[in-house]
């Protein structure tokens, strides 16, 4: 930046002198040089003429050269003041031409972008030291992006610093900019192919892409990586992660059910792969459990159904009363006979196919609401282990208070 700013002052100063040099020089001396020469030549020509000529006419013709020169060489005071004075009028023109280079520099060379990213890069120390203390405050996203900044700056004096190349492609990841993550993951790993968390780092910003031919070359390498170390936890997790966003439903349930197997009994993340496992199945059609009803009513209830009711069928896991699955029926005959299935589940990532234990309901409402209003009929089933091996026989025979 200084370097800059001094070749800026050194050619304007340069610029400066050409604008004054012509006119201190070019003009009075070199003509009067040339009269001066002139008149040596004509009194040499004079001398060496062999003309008869009288003294008196010599001395005539002498005083005429001598007057002609003092008329084209004028040595008043007034016309040198003059020219000294005219080199002082481009005076405000070199300020103009100052003041017109400096502000379009100020305007286009992101002074304040330089001034800042300096900041920024004498901040880095402090903040790598932060993200390496697990006491520390962690550091916010503009914290994040000027340790971004900061670090690739120094990518540019240390390009083999694998370490370096893998913390910018993490804070890519935090700041949701696919293409650094992916950049500073893939020279990590073209640096240390071998190096297990390279590898890991670099396959699953693979799998996060939404590029298709990313997804493939990540999945690639996971199960290269699988078939070295069949153990690994994070592998299988990104394994299963990218074979289910490629509808590749088996090899997602075959990496979930190993990672169910590896883990503790008391594994916080066991039920999420539970849950994962069911919704594979369920995308893949494979295990997309039906629950056949069946359903009767007692004799008070056939006398004092509604005319215009519904009827809402739905499944609990037996310790909560949110329901799993829900069917909303109009009343029709009785014995009533349906079936629920993963397609009544009300949320996506909880389909009935995943309880392995539950309980029927059976409400009739007489206003069409889902919570049991006064006289509304009620019925429940058992307890029943999922999946039911018959249909679940349900009576209505309670009457809501």
């Amino acid at each position: 930046m200084t370097l800059l700013i001094v070749t800026i002052i050194v050619l304007l100063m340069a610029v400066s002198l050409l604008l004054f040099v012509p006119w201190g020089r070019a003009q009075s001396p070199d003509r009067n040089e040339m009269n001066r020469a002139f008149y040596h030549a004509r009194l040499q020509e004079l001398e060496q003429d062999n003309a008869p000529v009288s003294p008196e006419q010599r001395a005539r013709m002498v005083e005429e050269l001598q007057q002609n020169l003092l008329q084209d060489i004028p040595d008043e005071p007034g016309s040198r003041d003059a020219r000294a004075s005219s080199r002082w009028i481009l005076l405000p023109a070199v300020l103009l031409l100052a003041a017109v280079s400096i502000g379009v520099f100020l305007k286009t060379s992101g002074v304040s972008k330089v001034r800042e990213w300096q900041a920024v890069t004498q901040q880095t120390p402090a903040l790598m030291q932060r993200v390496m203390d697990p006491n520390a405050q962690p550091l916010n996203m503009e914290e994040m992006a000027r340790l971004g900044l900061g670090l690739r700056t120094r990518l540019q004096d240390d390009p083999t610093n694998v370490q370096a190349w893998q913390m910018l492609g993490r804070i890519g990841m935090v700041l949701n900019n696919a293409s650094t993550a992916t950049e500073a993951f893939e020279r990590a790993w073209k640096l240390a192919p071998d190096n297990t968390s390279v590898r890991l780092d670099y396959a699953e910003v693979l799998t996060r892409s939404a590029d298709p031919q990313d997804n493939q070359q990540g999945g690639a390498m996971l199960r290269e990586m699988l078939r070295a170390d069949h153990t690994n936890i994070r592998v299988l997790s990104l394994l299963a992660f990218n074979a289910f966003e490629q509808k590749q439903y088996q090899e997602a349930i075959g990496a979930w059910q190993i990672m169910l197997r590896l883990l503790p009994a008391n594994d916080e993340r066991r039920a999420v792969i539970e849950r994962s496992v069911a919704q594979a199945k369920v995308e893949s059609g494979v295990d997309n459990v039906k629950l056949a009803v069946t359903i009767t009513l007692t004799p008070e209830a056939k006398k004092t159904l509604p005319e215009n009711g519904i009827l809402f069928i739905s499944v609990t896991d037996g310790e909560s009363n949110v329901p799993v699955a829900v069917k909303k029926l109009p009343l029709s005959h009785f014995p009533l006979s349906l079936t629920l299935d993963d397609t009544d589940a009300m949320m996506s990532n909880r389909p009935l196919s995943g309880l392995h234990r539950g309980v029927v309901k059976v409400h009739i409402s007489q206003n069409g609401r889902p919570e049991p209003q006064s006289g509304d009929w009620l019925g429940e089933s058992a307890t029943i282990a999922l999946p039911a091996q018959g249909p679940v026989a349900v009576e209505v025979s309670r009457q809501q208070p």
